[in-house]
């Protein structure tokens, strides 16, 4: 508990208020990492976290159901039953209806102490997205909305543009911008944000971050799990509403943006946008989607909502003219990993080839960004084979583990964001333009693809038969846990 914290680190006492606290995101995802936050000071006893509950529950109750997740805290001597007791006093469980805004005096009376206070305060909104008008305009009703307010949002942030720009007009009559959270857990993982600091702090990869150097850029997010309890709210949803439109299209945006003037949100935000509106319009034969074979047994019903899409994304700005991005994510494939996969072009000459015929193969350098699980950095190389028998040439590879590299843990998405937003901090949370302008891209791949039924393919496989990269005489470049790509 009485660590040293980094002056960047450093958070001033808050108010979270979780709406839908007893929920699924907030038992697994939101108190865990809260209590993360606890043990490494970052959430002091001076913290207040309040649990809005539609149906009031027992605060013993409250905490059986979350302490669970929390189990590799203790597992690993980090956390003792003494700082469990005193992050669980931190925590009040509150009635509150959004709909018939029942509670929401108690929880004014609740806040109103830090109220005249700069104290942030914090609304979690862990609800449906259909609630998030209610919930704004129970905040507001109560007089809860102040400078230091801040309102916190998840995905799915609408269902296309249209929605989308209702859902955010609903939330901006209430709240500015400047206080709106758009959150994205992919962007709060430790290799996303140390892809910015690879780019833009390393002149040696800088340099070569353009069409001149980089072939092409695969970008692939593979669960082995498929839809299980959220087979309904997939089902109108699909890979590219699910996926695509936020994790994959701001990984996209943050290998593909310019050098920022300053790092610092608006800065940060202004370039993922470019991004967004230089993608240029999907083509027919540009995306393939699938389906896993089972996908139908467990929805009941026929559908063709694909569970794995493959996109060529094209960038029509300076910089990336060219160079293609392949983008993939699935269900039930063979292999649970996110990474980023930069090709290097082949060199111009062969100086080790005898009468222009190469007499090894070739080796193309590689950059691979592990986002999740095994986070790190892999640069693949060509050297010289060991030993005698003149220059035969193998891959090599220059390897950034950060489980190796680093003794302490590295914190999870959620922790990282709650964090930030304590700080007042929206570099890694969605702008309301960045969303409309990825929902207009997406809205035309789901229209093109709306005329072909999705590819049935196999579980435990990388998805269906490629037809995208092949034609261009590439390959998909499958992720592995412990062996080379």
């Amino acid at each position: 508990m009485n660590q040293l914290l980094p002056e960047t680190a450093i958070t001033e006492d808050s108010d979270f208020i979780i709406f839908g606290g007893s929920g699924d995101l907030s038992v697994r995802k939101i108190f865990p990492a809260l209590f993360w936050r606890f043990i490494h000071s970052q959430i002091t006893e001076n913290f207040r976290l309040i649990s809005c509950v539609r149906s009031i529950i027992s605060k013993d109750e409250f905490v059986l159901k979350f302490r669970p997740y929390c189990e590799e805290a203790f597992s690993s001597g980090v956390a003792t039953e003494d700082s469990w007791q005193k992050f669980i006093k931190l925590i009040e469980i509150l009635e509150l209806d959004i709909v018939s805004n029942v509670g929401g005096d108690k929880l004014y009376e609740e806040l109103k102490s830090s109220l005249s206070e700069t104290r942030p305060c914090v609304f979690y909104l862990a609800v449906a997205p259909k609630l998030f008008g209610a919930s704004c305009n129970l905040l507001k009703k109560n007089n809860l909305v102040l400078p230091q307010s801040r309102v916190v949002v998840e995905k799915p942030f609408g269902h296309d543009k249209e929605s989308a720009l209702a859902l955010n007009q609903e939330i901006l009559n209430v709240f500015d911008e400047s206080q709106i959270y758009r959150i994205d857990h992919y962007l709060g993982k430790e290799t996303v944000q140390n892809l910015m600091a690879l780019r833009f702090a390393n002149v040696i990869f800088e340099t070569q971050w353009n069409n001149r150097y980089i072939d092409h850029v695969q970008i692939t997010a593979a669960e082995t799990v498929g839809v299980g309890q959220r087979v309904s709210y997939y089902n109108s949803y699909g890979a590219l509403r699910d996926m695509v439109q936020n994790h994959l299209l701001q990984l996209l945006c943050l290998v593909a943006m310019e050098p920022p003037s300053h790092f610092d949100a608006a800065q940060v935000r202004n370039e993922k946008l470019r991004v967004l509106q230089a993608l240029r319009p999907i083509k027919q034969g540009d995306v393939q989607t699938g389906q896993y074979e089972d996908y139908i047994d467990e929805l009941k019903q026929d559908s063709n909502t694909e569970t794995f899409v493959a996109m060529k994304v094209s960038i029509d700005n300076w910089r990336w003219a060219g160079v293609p991005f392949y983008i993939r994510t699935g269900k039930k494939m063979g292999v649970r990993a996110s990474e980023i996969v930069i090709t290097f072009k082949h060199r111009p000459h062969d100086i080790f080839s005898k009468n222009n015929e190469p007499d090894s193969e070739e080796f193309p350098n590689r950059l691979v960004i592990r986002v999740q699980p095994q986070e790190g950095l892999r640069l693949h190389l060509t050297s010289k084979k060991p030993g005698p028998g003149g220059m035969r040439l193998f891959p090599s590879e220059l390897n950034l583990s950060f489980d190796e590299a680093f003794d302490e843990r590295l914190p999870d998405a959620y922790e990282r964001l709650l964090m930030d937003i304590a700080r007042g901090n929206q570099t890694l949370f969605m702008r309301s333009d960045e969303v409309l302008a990825a929902w207009e891209y997406i809205d035309s791949v789901i229209d093109l693809v709306g005329q072909t039924k999705p590819e049935i393919y196999s579980a435990n496989t990388m998805g269906p038969e490629d037809k995208i990269l092949k034609k261009e005489g590439r390959y998909w470049l499958n992720p592995a846990l412990d062996e080379d790509i």
